[in-house]
């Protein structure tokens, strides 16, 4: 008798110790699947136009454009600035429906409104970074080293690592852990020197994103004036301006399908 009810416990333990095992390994299996569905958006912190006078920051459909296919197809965005908190964003063109319905979502503007700082990131959560563009970011995302080192362990994790516009200016700097720039060697998309001068911009921003990338042996792509052009490379997406703002989000959605297959 007394053997049968030891043996009954080690069965009723048994089965206690599967149970648990078995639980811990389906919460392991939900966090990794809530962690591979998160975006990390990259917005600039610098809001003066050099010595114009003018103010910036960045460009709100590069921002709300690839946010919107991403957030639909079931990816969750956060979002981290050089100096954290409010940044400020420019270009919401009337009628733009995505711009609206961005500016109403109560849950993205607090976090649109309070960006973490990129020592708050951890890299591991994301399988891909979004640099958004506008012209602020061509005075502060090319020399944060730890935006880069961000992307970089991303991006050596399978991640998609993708910029917008003004937004390659991010990718000017990061290094692979091979000592090779990222963009060398691939083909990369971002604004013209034709374009940035036909805005009058060429002498105010600090250095030419179109030179600053070939320099670093990028295989620079473009297309005229004004004409959506997206680039996609070894799991780097970038594109060339506005107007390009919806191509760019579709581009990166299907990168980061192809991972999940």
């Amino acid at each position: 008798m007394n053997h049968n009810k030891v043996l009954s416990k080690i069965i009723f333990l048994t089965v206690c110790v599967l149970f648990l095992g078995i639980s811990m390994i389906n919460a392991q299996t939900i966090k990794s699947n809530k962690m591979s569905k998160k975006v990390l958006f990259v917005v600039t912190s610098h809001d003066k136009l050099g010595n114009t006078g003018e103010s910036t920051g960045y460009y709100l459909g590069e921002v709300t454009h690839p946010w919107a296919i991403l957030v639909d197809a079931g990816y969750e965005i956060d979002f981290v600035s050089p100096k954290g908190g409010n940044p400020s964003y420019y270009g919401n063109t009337p009628d733009d429906k995505v711009n609206e319905r961005f500016l109403a979502d109560d849950y993205y503007q607090n976090k649109i409104q309070n960006t973490m700082t990129p020592s708050e990131v951890n890299p591991d959560e994301y399988v891909g970074i979004l640099y958004a563009g506008g012209h602020g970011t061509m005075w502060d995302f090319a020399d944060i080293e730890e935006l880069a080192v961000i992307a970089q362990k991303i991006y050596e994790k399978n991640g998609i690592v993708s910029a917008v516009c003004h937004g390659p200016a991010g990718l000017v700097n990061i290094k692979l852990s091979n000592g090779k720039y990222l963009v060398d060697g691939k083909k990369i998309n971002a604004f013209t020197n034709e374009e940035e001068a036909a805005v009058k911009l060429d002498e105010v921003v600090p250095f030419r994103l179109e030179s600053k990338l070939i320099e670093r042996g990028a295989k620079f792509e473009k297309s005229g004036l004004w004409q959506a052009h997206v680039t996609v490379d070894e799991r780097v997406v970038t594109r060339q301006n506005p107007q390009s703002a919806h191509a760019v989000g579709e581009a990166v959605l299907e990168e980061l399908r192809k991972l999940q297959k």
